[in-house]
């Protein structure tokens, strides 16, 4: 839905500091997945609108119900006053044939605020601006997504429970930094779970780990019924003769990054409980422990009934690149998902 950006209820201030009086820059503001539009109005009201919408908007990947990527907000450029400038999110559109011969996309940190990203798209039509969004979908999205996930990576490496951290160290020789509020946990031999334990927005992550046997591992098949063996043994529902399984009916998705210079697998679905009525979104990274011959498998899944679902996985996503394997503890945070568009 398109909505004017309103005045924000807070008051920024430069602080001075030395005997320069060199102003210290703010840092940015704003909500996590918001994104503000800068344009003028009569391209907001038209067909480039429509196709940044679209773009920014564009519905988050198994999630149970549609869910938009980003929430937008937007202001035309004479609005476009300091306090706007402080948004940790900024798309700037700029359309003008005298200047511009052809589209350009590229984005700028710190403009205006320190944690800001500034994406300004330059053309010299509007006809321009939406072919160019039409040849390459999701753009704007996928780039902001991989602005926040990088953010919340960067704040779990500093800000994680420590209890979750130390149990999987000592007991399963690798570590992962999970939310602060991940206390309540179960461990055997091979399998790890913990949850926040709370009453809306629950997550959990589970790590387990088996033999690497088979050249076939990394497969979204294999890894599937993995998957589904695995959370049937340990992670049994409420009722009798329930348990947790994956819900294929809607696909799974599997795709491949790399982590600390090795491959890592990713794959994300819905999952459910046989035998009830939960179920939610997962995500999860795959990687072959070298030093062990074993695969690990460390996954974060959601349960939030009739509430958003979006920033519970991405937040849970972002956790599992902290990941590291026997080798790797002392390796510093590195820029784990690399933009889709350039400075």
């Amino acid at each position: 839905m398109k909505k004017v950006m309103f005045v924000l209820s807070f008051v920024v201030a430069f602080c001075l500091v030395g005997c320069n009086s060199n102003p210290v820059i703010t840092k940015a503001t704003g909500m996590i997945y918001d994104v503000m539009v800068v344009m003028d109005k009569n391209y907001w009201d038209g067909s480039v609108g429509d196709a940044v919408h679209a773009d920014l908007e564009a519905p988050v990947p198994y999630l149970p119900q549609e869910e938009a990527s980003f929430d937008i907000s937007y202001t035309a450029p004479d609005g476009f006053d300091s306090f706007m400038k402080y948004v940790r999110n900024i798309v700037i559109v700029e359309i003008n044939p005298s200047t511009y011969t052809k589209v350009s996309l590229k984005y700028e940190n710190d403009r205006w605020a320190a944690g800001q990203v500034v994406a300004t798209l330059k053309a010299p039509d509007s006809t321009a601006v939406v072919s160019y969004l039409k040849e390459n979908p999701r753009l704007l999205s996928d780039f902001f997504t991989t602005v926040e996930i990088n953010r919340a990576i960067a704040l779990a490496e500093k800000n994680y429970s420590s209890t979750v951290y130390q149990v999987l160290k000592e007991k399963h020789d690798l570590t992962l930094k999970v939310p602060e509020n991940f206390e309540f946990y179960k461990d055997t031999t091979d399998f790890f779970w913990a949850t926040n334990n709370a009453s809306t927005g629950r997550m959990d992550v589970v790590v387990y780990s088996f033999p690497y046997e088979d050249k076939d591992t990394f497969t979204p098949e294999y890894l599937v019924a993995k998957r589904d063996s695995v959370m049937k043994a340990n992670l049994p529902g409420a009722f009798p003769g329930s348990y947790m399984a994956t819900e294929t009916r809607f696909g799974v998705g599997y795709s491949a990054i790399t982590l600390h210079g090795k491959y890592c697998g990713v794959m994300r679905g819905l999952w459910k409980m046989q035998g009830d009525m939960m179920g939610g979104p997962f995500v999860s990274h795959v990687r072959l422990d070298e030093t062990l011959n074993r695969i690990v498998v460390a996954e974060g899944f959601v349960y939030a009934p009739e509430t958003s679902k979006r920033n519970y996985i991405r937040r849970m996503e972002a956790a599992l690149f902290t990941l590291r394997l026997p080798g790797e503890f002392e390796q510093p945070a590195e820029a784990s998902l690399m933009p889709v568009i350039e400075k």
